[in-house]
């Protein structure tokens, strides 16, 4: 049994709520599974990531982990593999699946721990039911690579599937991590980041530098958005850390209504020099104030 606490795999916190667990689960799950994750510990990261969620899922588990630790998971723990056999609540559960999208189709060995079902991660990961259950066929997943004005407005690209050439269109507002199902296949997003422009959820943060004089007596500054430059008002007595909302003109919903907003930060350039008639006048200025 992993010794690394369950809470930190996860990235909640001890008071998370089921939804919270549940939302922090498939965002990793995605994240580190062997067909996304292509690192050497891919394989581990996505055992420690469900083990701790079939866990703090677990009303009685979470209790006897919140108590005992990882000991309540120890043999004669209640919950160890002494507490049931074979393929049962307290047994070991192992699947392997050989994965299409891995190098030269590599298996992967999947240790559960003895824990829930896991198959029910096949609807999450692959967008189909579990093997086991009725039978289904598995697609192929792909990730794409897309540059950051493509993710926020959209992009038609041309992709090789089995060898032979496609056009798929990507809806406008899909993010890093976005699964898009298309009919034999999905497409998984990795967008890369904006030297100057920042994503939160469907808002853009960007920041712009504007001089003390600029900042004490307003301005009209150019402003980039992901709709081209666009110029706004700074008024008199803008302070440092001052956040300017361009209502609509961030992120598109992927839905296709509504588009986030674009939050400007300003920052005050301090002169590391003065000359000596700037000296005076700044003094000058602390003297009338």
């Amino acid at each position: 049994m992993a010794t690394k606490d369950y809470y930190e795999i996860l990235g909640v916190s001890k008071n998370a709520s089921s939804e919270q667990l549940k939302k922090a689960y498939r965002n990793l799950a995605r994240k580190h599974h062997p067909d996304v994750d292509k690192s050497a510990d891919a394989s581990e990261k996505f055992k420690e990531i469900n083990e701790a969620y079939q866990v703090l899922s677990d009303s009685q588990k979470k209790s006897a982990y919140d108590q005992y630790g990882h000991a309540a998971f120890a043999p004669g723990g209640g919950f160890g593999p002494s507490a049931g056999s074979g393929q049962g609540q307290g047994g070991f559960r192992t699947y392997t699946w050989s994965s299409g999208g891995g190098p030269q189709g590599a298996n992967f060995d999947f240790d559960f721990g003895g824990f829930s079902d896991p198959f029910d991660i096949f609807e999450m990961v692959f967008g189909e039911r579990s093997p086991f259950g009725q039978s289904t066929r598995r697609v192929p997943r792909y990730v794409l690579n897309l540059d950051f004005m493509e993710a926020v407005h959209g992009v038609e690209k041309q992709i090789d599937i089995d060898g032979k050439r496609q056009k798929v269109k990507i809806p406008a507002g899909v993010d890093s991590g976005s699964e898009i199902k298309f009919s034999n296949f999905a497409i998984i997003c990795q967008v890369s980041a904006h030297p100057r422009l920042a994503r939160r959820g469907w808002d853009i943060v960007s920041e712009k530098e504007i001089s003390f004089s600029q900042a004490a007596l307003g301005t009209v500054c150019e402003i980039e958005t992901i709709d081209g430059d666009v110029k706004i008002r700074i008024p008199a007595g803008t302070q440092p850390g001052t956040q300017i909302r361009l209502r609509g003109k961030g992120v598109p919903h992927v839905s296709g209504h509504g588009r986030g907003d674009h939050y400007v930060i300003i920052r005050i350039k301090v002169p590391n020099k003065l000359s000596r008639e700037q000296k005076r006048l700044l003094e000058e200025l602390e003297e009338l104030s």
